[in-house]
């Protein structure tokens, strides 16, 4: 009996130990064939993280026994089609420890079509490890996924120059692409970036230090990430206490159970609910484990405050000092994960901390070329896409600026129809403070002492106005096609078509920045002259020509590539 229980001190001594250890969350991240998975199951492997069973398994797999040489990629790799294919499809998470510290590794898939995986694997990390191909130096994604690292704030970035063993480990390869990351992380602003020359495949500078790079005198990876300076992210030091459930277990006892986010609480502090900004105390800590004197960031506990305040899902406690700044209008940065491409002024759910309220993008100030960092202007986003843009919400945010707080800075939108989550966005700014306070605002927040302009439709619209003449026997079809696509669309039948009431009805709905649609056949000679001419500086697009020779598919696309154009916000300044 008192070796079970000496045995049981021991795994719990063991597992206090290991607790008080720092933690590392780290991603990996580059392009496709950079060695991504090797890398990651070289570290584990070499440092002594790897399960013999786990390992047992990967010796077995049909894909070694060719070389008889163990394929690390498959200690990460777990889906069958990653496994098929030699990618990483999903985002593969893995612990281990050594003696210094514990390790939460990321590993992220490194192909275009998953950049969306990255930014959901990096959103946590304290450190990025950036794989470049020695064979091949910086690639669009190996920028690509710099660039999402940079925005995330993440403040350590390794540049991990992979498959030296393919060039000869030379001297020149590596400095020359340590030099090309260089002064792409300076670029970007990431605060600490260092480069190691690795082989992946042959071990060389992952764990023990490689004879064959003589003229590196750096640390190999894993030293770098054992004494790599673990710095929370945060830059405030007041109280985030998200509001997730009131807890009411009988009429003796009201809590508010969550995640402190940011900064710490102790008995007696004073706090304050948002939105109500009603005052109180905090009169006990409560856990599982029993009550506690104080509490930070990252624990999880239930608070009971001195007074009775209306408090619910989605409020937040807060130090009375220094409040979040509360707004329904801000400046974002986006990026896009969903297929379906962004439609301005569409209704989003926001979710934020744990407040969900319907959101919308009113505008994309620019797109970010992530090869040249270039600002381009865009009426859309396309899945990946990265752009700045203008947000309101239905009801205010309680949020710090990305840069003071991951936690409060950041948000997610949601498809309300499908449930999908369409984009990851990082809080810029607050945009209230630009409405001059002589505006007269409505209640949406707009300036009512100025007419809405046609730049301002096509910001709520997401295209300019245009016509299009067609078949009467297309339209239905062509609406559909341009619905789906999320065109504002109106299609003019019977008495509107007439001449005496077509250019009312016509210049009524073009000046509100809509896509209207009538039957080409069923306008007389005068009202296609009148289009022609007297109103030549509007866009109207005829496809009526030529229709019986080409088959109802065709006709749609034609419409489509025309429609597609009113995005690029050529045509907006048409509708003034």
């Amino acid at each position: 009996m008192s070796t079970a229980l000496a045995t049981v001190d021991a795994f719990n001594s063991f597992l206090q130990q290991e607790l008080t250890k720092d933690l590392l969350r780290f991603t990996t991240a580059g392009s496709v064939d950079d060695g991504k998975s090797t890398l990651i199951g070289r570290l584990l492997h070499d440092a002594k993280g790897v399960y013999e069973d786990q390992l047992a398994s990967v010796k077995k797999s049909k894909v070694n026994r060719s070389n008889g040489l163990i394929d690390f990629s498959l200690l990460t790799d777990g889906l069958r089609a990653e496994r098929e294919q030699g990618i990483t499809i999903d985002v593969a998470y893995r612990y281990f420890a050594t003696a210094r510290r514990r390790f939460i590794i990321a590993d992220t898939p490194g192909h275009e079509q998953y950049t969306r995986n990255m930014a959901t694997g990096a959103s946590t990390a304290n450190l990025a490890i950036i794989l470049v191909d020695a064979t091949k130096g910086l690639l669009p994604q190996t920028r690509r996924h710099s660039y999402i690292a940079s925005l995330l704030g993440i403040p350590n970035v390794v540049a991990a120059i992979n498959k030296m063993d393919l060039v000869d480990y030379c001297e020149d390869v590596f400095s020359r692409l340590s030099d090309d990351f260089q002064e792409l992380a300076a670029q970007l602003g990431i605060a600490s970036a260092i480069c190691i020359p690795v082989s992946a495949t042959e071990g060389d500078n992952i764990v023990d230090a490689s004879t064959k790079t003589p003229w590196y005198e750096g640390p190999t990876l894993l030293e770098y990430l054992e004494t790599v300076p673990v710095r929370e992210a945060a830059t405030i030091e007041s109280l985030r206490f998200p509001v997730q459930l009131v807890i009411r277990p009988d009429s003796t006892f009201r809590g508010f159970a969550g995640q402190i986010v940011e900064g710490r609480v102790r008995v007696g502090d004073p706090i304050v609910a948002l939105p109500s900004g009603k005052s109180t105390s905090v009169r006990s800590i409560v856990t599982f484990d029993g009550n506690l004197d104080s509490a930070g960031q990252g624990e999880s506990v239930t608070l009971e405050l001195d007074d009775e305040i209306d408090i619910s899902r989605g409020d937040m406690l807060v130090s009375p000092l220094r409040q979040p700044t509360t707004s329904a209008v801000f400046v974002a940065t986006l990026v896009w994960m969903s297929e379906k491409p962004l439609v301005v002024g569409q209704s989003y759910l926001a979710k934020h901390t744990t407040r969900s309220v319907k959101a919308r993008v009113t505008g994309v100030r620019h797109r970010v070329n992530v090869n040249t960092l270039a600002h381009e202007s865009a009426g859309t986003l396309d899945m990946n896409s990265i752009a700045v843009v203008d947000v309101e919400t239905s009801h205010p945010l309680l949020f710090d600026l990305y840069e003071q707080s991951r936690s409060t800075g950041s948000f997610i939108l949601i498809d309300p129809i499908s449930n999908a989550t369409v984009a990851a966005a990082m809080i810029l700014e607050d945009d209230s403070e630009s409405t001059s306070p002589a505006r007269h605002l409505d209640s949406r927040g707009a300036d009512s002492s100025r007419p809405v302009t046609a730049v301002e439709k096509f910001e709520r619209h997401g295209h300019g106005p245009a016509m299009f003449l067609l078949p009467g026997a297309a339209i239905e079809a062509a609406e559909r096609a341009l619905f789906a696509e999320g065109f504002e669309t109106i299609v003019l039948r019977g008495d509107s078509l007439r001449q005496g009431h077509f250019f009312y009805v016509f210049d009524l709905l073009y000046s509100a920045g809509f896509v209207i649609l009538a039957g080409a056949e069923a306008l007389d000679a005068e009202v296609r002259r009148e289009l022609q001419q007297e109103r030549a500086e509007r866009t109207v697009f005829d496809v009526s020509s030529g229709a019986d020779e080409v088959s109802s598919n065709e006709l749609i696309s034609r419409v489509l590539i025309n429609a597609r154009s009113l995005r690029l916000g050529t045509h907006a300044e048409k509708g003034e």
